[in-house]
């Protein structure tokens, strides 16, 4: 079927426009800590970012681990209205000195499940915040994400920052050169633990900005596209 030129110039404009809107969720799509830095020592809330990815299934579940050889002495989470939260307490396998204090347990993982009916609907996210300290002298600390769809698929983001299921890292110290997101940290874990503020993601990514730009060039090219199939159809019509 031969197309005239107005239609193909319509057709170019749709798939422009449909590469801007894809180009950013596609690149925005996984599991994130923010922020991705904080201070060696201090206290920091790490909010976690989770979106759903799949179009037939909910989210219904969400694990974090947190690290056993190098632990938090504190860890407190704030709730998130319909889900219940769960802290995992492991007996360490040798004693860990933080502060000055020798650590025999420590908080290895937040786990998050939806009350009955609820859920990360297609198309949402929800934000899963927690604070934790002192940070550890180290330079980076890897928090690996298990998420739950309720057709039970399992997600395991644990892979390393260039893999395809990335597990949040929470970089201590200076943040490694290609990272957007800027630090912060909490005076006391107190300030955030048991309180039912709602909170919300912030910062930028390399993934945020190449998504943008992706977005930018899309709408440019499918609104160029557009006036072109414009013209040329009022063109036709005179012709």
């Amino acid at each position: 079927m031969h197309l005239s030129l107005p239609s193909r110039i319509a057709a170019a404009g749709s798939a422009a426009l449909l590469l801007a809107l894809a180009g950013p969720l596609a690149a925005s799509a996984h599991v994130s800590v923010d922020p991705a830095q904080a201070e060696a020592g201090g206290y920091s809330q790490l909010t976690f970012r989770v979106p759903n990815e799949r179009d037939d299934a909910g989210t219904v579940r969400l694990a974090v681990s947190l690290p056993a050889d190098t632990p938090f002495a504190s860890v407190s989470y704030e709730p998130v209205p319909g889900w219940t939260t769960s802290v995992v307490t492991t007996e360490l396998p040798e004693p860990v000195e933080v502060n000055g204090n020798q650590l025999t347990e420590a908080v290895t993982s937040i786990v998050w499940e939806a009350d009955a009916g609820g859920r990360i609907e297609p198309g949402q996210f929800l934000t899963f915040p927690i604070s934790v300290g002192p940070v550890p002298e180290v330079g980076s600390v890897a928090l690996p994400a298990t998420q739950t769809y309720s057709n039970g698929e399992v997600v395991e983001w644990a892979g390393d920052e260039d893999a395809d299921l990335p597990a949040p890292v929470l970089y201590v110290g200076d943040e490694p050169a290609g990272h957007g997101h800027s630090g912060g940290e909490g005076d006391d874990p107190a300030d955030t633990a048991d309180t039912a503020s709602v909170s919300s993601t912030g910062g930028t990514t390399p993934d945020d900005g190449l998504a943008r730009g992706l977005g930018i060039i899309g709408l440019a090219l499918g609104a160029l596209a557009l006036v072109l199939a414009a013209f040329s159809l009022m063109r036709n019509r005179r012709t």
